[in-house]
């Protein structure tokens, strides 16, 4: 017998501010500020980790949070996702506890992710199992995805200080776009809303206006998406992950510019 839907609120927040700043010329200007706020994440009762975040998919944050950290296997085992603001919390029930989570909680690393992320457990161990092969790509994707973009970044356009992130096909078309003051929760949101649709990462490109880390390529290998591209560069681990799993890696990707620090061979002008 199928299990029942996911019971899930809809708590996503207005994420913008006004407030008045005080210019060059030392005049007063109404400005936009973009909303942060903590949501800690609680497992079948057991707290996780608090979250620093926008709070516009705050459900879809969370269970791609669970997701990447191997904290839940399968979408089938999700119970219910409830977010309550007024405590800053969203409490996730689940079929059946999982039984290793202590030894997940035990051992984590603090990542360069905006606000510092945190990778739970020996996720690079992990790295052996996730494997990809990198589609041929041409300039004219690139420029596509690019170009597909521009009718989005509505809150780093009216606000700033948020990063955004983006699932695309390989005809350039945007199947999801979610911007948070960190990239790790955009990625984090839209695994959430892969794992929902059941959609498989075979296929797409995903696009991110944050650097190209380390948390950033494994997350994205994690979702078994073959082609990663961002606006902003790459670190050393980043490349040397990429290159692990088999993710093309395209970084500094504006305009009619951009460098592929992975993948040459599926490359085609």
């Amino acid at each position: 017998m199928a299990n029942a839907p996911i019971v899930m609120t809809n708590a996503g927040i207005d994420a913008l501010y006004s407030f008045q700043a005080l210019d060059e010329h030392g005049e007063y200007r109404d400005i936009a500020l973009t909303g942060e706020r903590p949501l800690t994440i609680y497992l079948d009762k057991r707290e996780i980790v608090t979250l620093m975040t926008m709070g516009a998919q705050p459900e879809l944050l969370t269970l791609g949070y669970l997701r990447n950290q191997g904290l839940v296997a399968e979408i089938e085992d999700v119970i219910a996702v409830q977010v309550d603001w007024d405590v800053e919390a969203v409490a996730v029930t689940t079929r059946q506890q999982v039984s290793n989570v202590d030894a997940k909680l035990t051992k984590r690393t603090v990542t360069s992710g905006c606000g510092q992320g945190t990778m739970f457990g020996d996720v690079m161990a992990s790295l052996a199992q996730l494997s990809v092969t990198c589609p041929s790509f041409s300039s004219d994707l690139i420029y596509q995805v690019l170009s597909g973009l521009q009718d989005y970044n509505q809150m780093y356009k009216t606000a700033g200080a948020v990063h955004g992130c983006a699932l695309c096909s390989m005809d350039g078309k945007v199947d999801i776009f979610v911007e948070d003051v960190g990239r790790h929760n955009a990625v984090d949101a839209i695994s959430g809303w892969m794992w929902l649709e059941k959609m498989s990462g075979k296929n797409k490109v995903f696009y991110t206006t944050g650097r190209l880390t380390s948390e950033m390529v494994i997350k994205v290998a994690q979702m078994a998406v073959p082609l990663l591209l961002s606006r902003s560069g790459a670190t050393e681990m980043g490349l040397q992950i990429a290159q692990q799993t088999g993710i093309g890696l395209v970084a500094r990707a504006k305009g009619k510019h951009f460098l592929v620090f992975n993948g040459f061979e599926y490359f085609r002008k």
